[in-house]
């Protein structure tokens, strides 16, 4: 099929709120950092599905397990059968896992694993208010954009959402909501967490959901001091904490998990995009006390624990402890930090450069630190003719988004800054 037969049928055939401007790659096939479209042209993947390619595109270790599986059973559902292979990565998932997470229940997406955690942790405590963060992003089904910070996502005509759920500041250090300097603000975002939990039904907040770092936000990092002052006062309100990993997970951040990073152990853990390196599965694992608490009939995922893509999730951990991805991320993750923040040096443009690992921030401003969200989406255009794939987000969508495959060299990252720098200069 041509690309504009393509087009045409995707106009034609496809439920989609997402096509832009210029039409993505119609992609004929990938194979590591590389992504070739219908015509023969390669790009630079640096976005990597929304950092779900974690090991790159068809890492071989992941392929090969998969199709082992698809050879013996491809479904049987997990909830009616007993699938020894989903059982084996509920063990793994305890083993690598922090603190004292254990028990998992699988489902297909992120949205799926949040929904979940979100049942348990009202099932579990009896109560039934939730707090997330402004700036938040958490899936697109009407519960996950309930707890979603972002006016922008929860749109009002697809309304009304959850009610009980309330919103704390978000730890936005560029963009502080109380105008401080970080750390003489005493890290008042944090703090104020009391506060939202106080001017709700205090008694009856079942649950925290925090990203370790705010993708969908703008690569939003927390302060090294905002989680254990966080978990002083959720323990202090015996409310449960659910780190949503959906992003930060698997290496991303250049620790197996983002939450690494900071002095705290969450009740309960979501996961999914780079889990099975582009094979579709989630997982929401929580404390064995929080997942007993389900009765049968409580929740069911048909998929969930798909044999082939648990074949594929074990793969991929094992090829991050043997190969040490995470670590390489992490210091892969700093070289491409500091060119960004050369980049930065030489162009006004460039307001913050923040991220962990190889999930990246850049944040675009004009001269009076408003949101460039036009140069942003020119960038991202502009990038993709040099055959560069990179992201956009932010809540205002001025935050170039760089989160390549973990495997990426350190020739293609230069490459990818020379050709960024070559953006900036053309809009100077």
């Amino acid at each position: 099929m041509d690309k504009k037969n393509l087009e045409r049928d995707i106009e034609d055939y496809l439920i989609t709120s997402m096509l832009d401007e210029l039409p993505p790659p119609a992609v004929a096939e990938a194979e590591g950092t590389t992504v070739t479209d219908i015509e023969g042209d390669d790009y630079l993947d640096c976005f990597s599905g929304i950092s779900v390619t974690n090991l790159g595109h068809r890492n071989d270790r992941v392929e090969e397990r998969a199709i082992e599986q698809i050879k013996k059973y491809v479904h049987v559902c997990d909830y009616k059968y007993q699938v020894p292979i989903a059982v084996e990565l509920a063990k793994k998932l305890a083993d690598v896992t922090p603190g004292d997470l254990q028990k998992t229940f699988f489902g297909n997406s992120g949205a799926e694993a949040i929904e979940t955690a979100l049942k348990l942790s009202r099932k579990s405590t009896g109560k039934h208010e939730l707090i997330a963060l402004m700036c938040s992003f958490h899936g697109r089904t009407l519960g996950t954009l309930s707890v979603t910070g972002q006016a922008a996502r929860r749109r009002y005509d697809m309304g009304p959402y959850l009610s009980s759920v309330s919103f704390a500041p978000a730890p936005y250090c560029f963009r502080c909501p109380f105008d401080k300097e970080y750390p003489e603000c005493d890290i008042n975002c944090a703090r104020f967490l009391e506060h939202v939990i106080e001017y709700s039904s205090s008694n009856e907040v079942a649950a925290f959901i925090m990203e370790p770092i705010l993708g969908e936000g703008g690569i939003i990092v927390p302060p090294t001091e905002y989680f254990e002052i966080a978990e002083d006062i959720l323990d202090s309100k015996e409310i449960k904490f659910i780190a949503d990993e959906v992003q930060t997970g698997f290496g991303r951040t250049g620790r197996l998990f983002g939450i690494e990073y900071f002095d705290i152990e969450p009740e309960l853990m979501t996961m999914a995009k780079g889990i099975a390196n582009g094979f579709p599965i989630s997982a929401c694992t929580a404390t064995s006390e929080i997942g007993d608490s389900f009765e049968p009939g409580d929740h069911l995922s048909t998929f969930g624990g798909n044999p082939v893509s648990a074949a594929a999730s074990l793969a991929t951990i094992e090829e991050m402890e043997k190969n040490n991805i995470p670590q390489k991320a992490e210091k892969k993750g700093v070289k491409a930090r500091k060119i960004l923040e050369e980049l930065k040096d030489d162009h006004e443009l460039i307001g913050d450069v923040r991220g962990k690992g190889l999930m990246l921030g850049i944040e675009l401003v004009r001269d009076d630190k408003a949101p460039a969200v036009e140069e942003a989406e020119k960038i991202v255009k502009m990038m993709r003719g040099k055959k560069i794939l990179i992201g956009k987000g932010g809540v205002s969508g001025s935050v170039l988004r760089v989160q390549p495959p973990l495997i990426i060299t350190e020739e293609e990252i230069n490459f990818l800054s020379r050709k960024l720098e070559d953006c900036l200069n053309e809009l100077r």
